[in-house]
């Protein structure tokens, strides 16, 4: 339809011109780093907030 070729394809040929990620890194850009970064300080924040209320003796 249009003469367009299928998604899977374009995205394919997207990634296969992006260079070889560098040795030793895992993260391909910044946002992806600090949306990760985020997730892991909520779970922690949560983690913390949990055994403080459950020290403070709150149902």
């Amino acid at each position: 339809m249009f003469n367009r070729k299928p998604i899977e394809e374009r995205i394919a040929e997207r990634v296969a011109k992006r260079p070889p990620l560098k040795e030793g890194k895992h993260f391909e850009h910044k946002p992806a780093l600090i949306v990760f970064l985020i997730v892991i300080g909520l779970v922690v924040v949560k983690f913390i907030g949990a055994f403080l209320l459950m020290k403070l003796g709150v149902h």
